[in-house]
């Protein structure tokens, strides 16, 4: 949906990502003085919290490394005040095109006695304000105004771009059942519908005001998805219903148990011959101890909670404890992120 920011809004979305970017400046400076120090990924600690003391303690005394601290930390906790702030400025303008894009072919259900899971109440992941539900229309503002203004200007890479590529990992065939879980805002959900236009496609997410932006863009476009406020790990959908189990960037905002227990969904929803593609940060174990230590901090100070327990994990074993064969684990283009784990459920024996 087409829209602009008042030129307030505007600026303060613009000031925060140019301040993000100068963030990765300092960031570079910092890792010149790590250099200095003589920390290297075989001189520092094995143990991740001892090098995290090794490495804070080691830049003390650095300007570089306070400056940068403070500049994610208060990017980090402002950006979304920012946004809401100027969704307000234009909320009159826009607040009735968004209700009537409410109304179209795709609904949203909610699975029967549904509760927010413990692992996400409270919580205000990437220090969204107020949590994935705190405004009304967090949907729309974390899809259209974080993630646009603020996301795609800071992050390495092509955000958009990426969630198309990684469908290009899946066997040249066509999809017809696609479940996505941690379906959001939409907008791998979109990616997915260029890629196979046929499918019918069900994204499952525990945010109802993220599924409604969702909702949004597939009613703007004329899609009809099958949205469903529930919890990855536990859908209730029919069993063996899909040809296609898939994710973006999920993982690490939930728990190993839970990360286990959606791995396993996905195994139980999908038909035999069906495909797992998920993708997520990457694992400690694919980084050395200084770009580990790097990508810890960054989720300390970023409102990720459950980084630590993702990162942790080996996904392509977890495939093949749960079933699944051809498991395979590996950064898209040979890159670091995203990471793509991708896996088959065997064919019924038979």
């Amino acid at each position: 949906m087409d829209f602009e920011l008042r030129q307030r809004g505007r600026a303060s979305m613009d000031f925060v990502a140019e301040l993000g970017l100068n963030g990765a400046r300092l960031r570079a400076a910092t890792l010149a003085e790590v250099k200095s120090a003589g920390l290297a990924p075989d001189t520092l600690a094995a143990d991740l919290d001892e090098r995290v003391a090794q490495v804070e303690g080691a830049l003390g005394g650095s300007k570089a490394f306070h400056t940068y601290a403070l500049v994610a930390d208060w990017g980090s906790s402002t950006h979304g005040k920012l946004a809401i702030e100027a969704f307000e400025q234009v909320r009159d303008e826009i607040e009735p095109r968004l209700k009537a894009l409410g109304e179209g072919p795709t609904r949203i259900r909610t699975k029967p006695g549904y509760q927010l899971p413990d692992y996400a109440r409270g919580v205000e992941f990437h220090r969204t304000t107020g949590g994935w539900d705190g405004h009304e229309y967090m949907g729309f503002i974390h899809a259209e105004l974080i993630h646009r203004h603020y996301v795609y200007k800071t992050f390495p890479g092509d955000i958009f771009a990426q969630r198309r590529r990684v469908l290009d990992e899946l066997p040249d065939r066509e999809f017809t059942r696609v479940l996505e879980l941690g379906a959001s805002s939409g907008h791998y959900t979109r990616m997915i519908q260029d890629k196979f236009p046929r499918a019918a496609i069900t994204g499952v997410d525990t945010s109802v005001r993220f599924l409604e932006q969702a909702q949004r863009v597939a009613n703007e476009h004329g899609w009809t998805w099958d949205l469903l406020v529930a919890p990855g790990e536990d859908t209730g959908l029919p069993a063996e219903s899909f040809d296609l189990v898939t994710s973006y960037i999920l993982l690490h905002e939930i728990p190993e148990r839970t990360i286990r227990g959606v791995f396993a969904e996905a195994y139980r929803t999908l038909e035999p011959g069906g495909w797992l593609l998920m993708t997520d940060v990457t694992p400690f174990w694919a980084q050395d101890r200084l770009s580990e230590f790097w990508s810890y901090w960054g989720a300390l100070h970023g409102g990720e909670p459950y980084w630590r327990e993702s990162a942790s994990l080996k996904l392509d074993e977890l495939c093949r404890e749960l079933g699944f064969v051809d498991a395979k684990t590996y950064g898209l283009g040979g890159k670091p992120y995203p990471w793509i784990t991708i896996a088959r459920k065997p064919e019924r024996a038979g």
